[in-house]
């Protein structure tokens, strides 16, 4: 095998980590110049390899015109760096060659002369790159109207680049037509093709981009901290709906209720809010932010107490604090030094507090540090809300020590980030086993080096009013524009979801909203005298489905569909498809499998909300659904199979089979067998498309109580047990 070394065009793109394939040997040979790129080309195999330091891949290069095979070789005519396209005749009729510029790789092609023959031009075969890699996209497509995401090892026709978080490295890949498919961890299938026609033109492009990330969106970028916290937060916080005026009975009582209905389901967190001296009465400015005391009117008991009660019902108790400021007379008097004042001596304010904090003060850094050490280690608490963070609201302090007049306050003006200091305070302070949601905490801040979620949007509610459609559109385009940082900066937190006085489909909407996507998972309502259906909606957000994004780029309009491509270990791939209607009048909503990044074949569906099954006659066509307005309807589809298959439950929105550990089809005995996570005391129904010429004759389950309905050629069993465990089934066919 000869070695070609494509000497760089610009700049050297390099990765600090070496390759993953072990017992890999790579010689240079003498003559090379190393660039980012190095070329390896066989021709007895027409194997070509390419090498980028955490990057390999491997392919098969191949040429047809017409019904002929041509030959790729290389050149014959002494010209270096150069290779041949020879016909069935031996005749060189083509040429390509590799031109690198940066960090980008480009396969060329021109024609011999004037020759006018047509072909098409294709590589296929084997890429490795970094173990935590998956792939998705990083170029915007023109007019996109679907949000990607994926769970599992899904694969998508869209596909266009892998990318590593660990590493913040992306490899960049080009063609008329490109697909890559999971292979292995860090392990990858791709084809590519493009024809090859008069004009010149590059065929193949390849990039390794360091830092895509940090480069481009995330200045301070850190991927999420699994071990710390493997999935987005879930809990219940009481703002949105006592705002400041919950008592710590309330928030017991609320927990109570939760440990029943909530609990079982995966709820992990209950977070207090307005507790401070004075935060019985808005606005934030005017509490008691910066020196732990509370109210003894409404916490009487104090605050370790009560999460030590929290704890006791089976729950991690959160905190909300707003630390960057006070409303404290007398703690400002006490410690004025540590605060910011203007050219004339008086005091500037925030939304924080009527005395902002100078983080370039030393003393009040420790003082932030400590509070959250008392917090964290002596009260008790493991989820912080810190409010006030580097979002929209122009009187965060983020925005404030911003500005050129504020930073000729400072003790130190010649500070480059005072915001930063204090984040890091909070994380010194309340330790590196606390998870720490920046409430409209922004990937392009200092958060993402910190935090492990990000509220990203507005209030869903303001103080004392009921939630509005308004609030429910809020949450969704903010996610629409950060959902590709979610799951893999910080987890995406859209604010509480509310159900209660939402008419039901916009409750719907918002459930989905939240739950799709796997954002962090919080919930507000009273839940005392919920509704049982509305209560039903909350479990079934829960547990947060570990769901990435597919487009690593930001969307700046309301997309009305989402995407979520799904593999699992059980069940296959398949995909569910959230259609949103976000006007007021009924809307059909429609997607192209091509939009969909699926084959363009039948699929049979199911919709989750209205329990309805469909046969899509996709072939050609789109796939369509009317929705009624601000509603959504979500269809999981399937390719059909001739046999009884699983086509969704009412376990969870996102319909990605979390509750199924196995399902299987014996041939033999016409038997559908499989196994269920029951949550005890409440119903899961599973639904079967059961197709021609298949009869449902009977199941079997020892372990649950079992109901049966039919309609057409879907099949619903709905099981229930006492107790919370791992269930049996097996569902008999008759075949005429």
């Amino acid at each position: 095998m000869g070695t070609l070394a494509v000497s760089p065009v610009g700049g050297v793109v390099g990765l600090s980590s070496k390759p993953l394939v072990s017992g890999e040997s790579w010689q240079e040979s003498p003559e090379s110049h190393r660039g980012s790129w190095e070329v390896d080309f066989s021709e007895r195999e027409s194997e070509l390899v390419l090498r980028n330091q955490g990057c390999l891949l491997r392919g098969t290069l191949r040429f047809k015109s017409g019904d002929e095979v041509w030959k790729v070789v290389r050149s014959r005519d002494g010209v270096a760096g150069r290779y041949a396209l020879v016909d069935k005749g031996g005749d060189v009729q083509g040429y390509w060659l590799f031109k690198q510029i940066g960090a980008r790789l480009e396969l060329q092609f021109y024609h011999r002369t004037a020759q006018r023959f047509e072909g098409r031009l294709y590589c296929e075969g084997d890429i490795t790159f970094f173990e935590d890699a998956f792939p998705c996209r990083t170029r915007p497509g023109v007019e996109e109207k679907v949000l990607q995401l994926a769970n599992g090892r899904a694969d998508s026709l869209l596909y266009d680049s892998l990318f590593s978080p660990l590493h913040d490295a992306v490899l960049q890949m080009n063609a008329v037509k490109l697909t890559i498919m999971h292979n292995k961890d860090g392990s990858f299938a791709f084809r590519m093709s493009g024809d090859i026609r008069e004009a010149t033109e590059a065929i193949f492009t390849f990039q390794l981009l360091e830092g895509y990330f940090k480069n481009s969106y995330v200045p301070y970028y850190r991927p999420i901290d699994r071990e710390r916290c493997p999935v987005a937060p879930t809990g219940w916080m009481s703002w949105n709906t006592y705002f400041d005026k919950a008592t710590a009975e309330d928030n017991l009582k609320e927990a109570k209720i939760g440990k029943r209905y909530l609990q079982p389901f995966g709820c992990e967190f209950w977070s207090i809010e307005s507790w401070q001296g004075n935060s019985d009465q808005l606005p934030v400015r005017d509490f008691y932010n910066m020196n732990l005391e509370v109210n003894e009117k409404q916490f009487p008991k104090g605050m370790k107490h009560l999460a030590d009660e929290i704890r006791k019902l089976g729950f991690r108790p959160g905190l909300w604090m707003a630390p960057f400021g006070t409303g404290n007379d007398v703690f400002y008097e006490e410690h004025k030094g540590w605060f910011l004042h203007d050219e004339k001596g008086q005091p500037i304010s925030s939304w924080n507090g009527k005395y902002t904090l100078d983080p370039t003060v030393k003393e009040a850094r420790d003082h932030l540090r400590e509070i959250h050490r008392v917090a964290s280690h002596e009260w008790g608490y493991e989820f912080f809300k810190i409010d006030g963070m580097s979002g929209r609201n122009r009187g965060y302090c983020a925005h404030l020590y911003e500005r050129p007049e504020v930073r000729a306050c400072f003790k130190d003006p010649d500070c480059p980030n005072p915001f930063e200091l204090c984040v890091q305070a909070f994380r010194e302070g309340m330790g590196e086993d606390r998870v720490f949601l920046a409430c409209q905490g922004h990937a392009s801040g200092p958060e993402a080096a910190y935090a492990d979620a990000s509220r990203l949007g507005a209030d869903i509610v303001h103080p004392n009013e009921p939630v509005k459609w308004s609030g429910v559109l809020n949450q969704a385009s903010c996610l629409l524009n950060q959902a590709f940082t979610h799951n893999i900066v910080m987890y995406a937190d859209p604010d509480t979801l509310l159900v209660r006085d939402l008419p039901l489909e916009e409750a719907r909407t918002s459930a989905t909203i939240v739950a799709l996507p796997g954002q962090l998972t919080f919930f507000g309502d009273k839940l005392a005298g919920l509704p049982s259906e509305r209560m039903r909606i909350l479990q079934q957000t829960l547990p947060v489905a570990d769901v990435r994004p597919v487009s690593l780029y930001p969307y700046f309009r309301m997309l009305p569909v989402w995407n979520l491509s799904v593999n699992h270990e059980r069940l296959g791939r398949y995909n569910v498809v959230a259609f949103f209607n976000w006007g007021d009048q009924a809307e059909t909503i429609s997607v192209t499998p091509a939009e969909l990044g699926i084959p363009d074949v039948d699929y049979t569906g199911f919709e989750f909300w209205e329990q309805r099954a469909f046969n899509y006659q996709v072939a050609g066509k789109q796939l369509s659904l009317q929705v009624p307005p601000h509603g959504v309807r979500v269809v999981a589809i399937h390719p059909p199979q001739d046999i009884p298959q699983w086509v969704g439950s009412d376990r969870h929105i996102a319909q990605n089979g979390m509750e199924v550990v196995d399902l299987g089809w014996d041939a033999r005995q016409n038997r559908l067998r499989g196994t269920l996570r029951l949550v005890g005391s409440f119903p899961l129904t599973l639904f079967l498309r059961v197709p021609e010429p298949y009869r449902f004759e009977r199941v079997a389950c020892k372990e649950a109580s079992c109901r049966i309905q039919q309609k057409g050629d879907l099949l619903a069993i709905t099981l229930q047990r006492t107790k919370s465990a791992e269930t049996d089934f097996n569902i008999l066919f008759t075949a005429s």
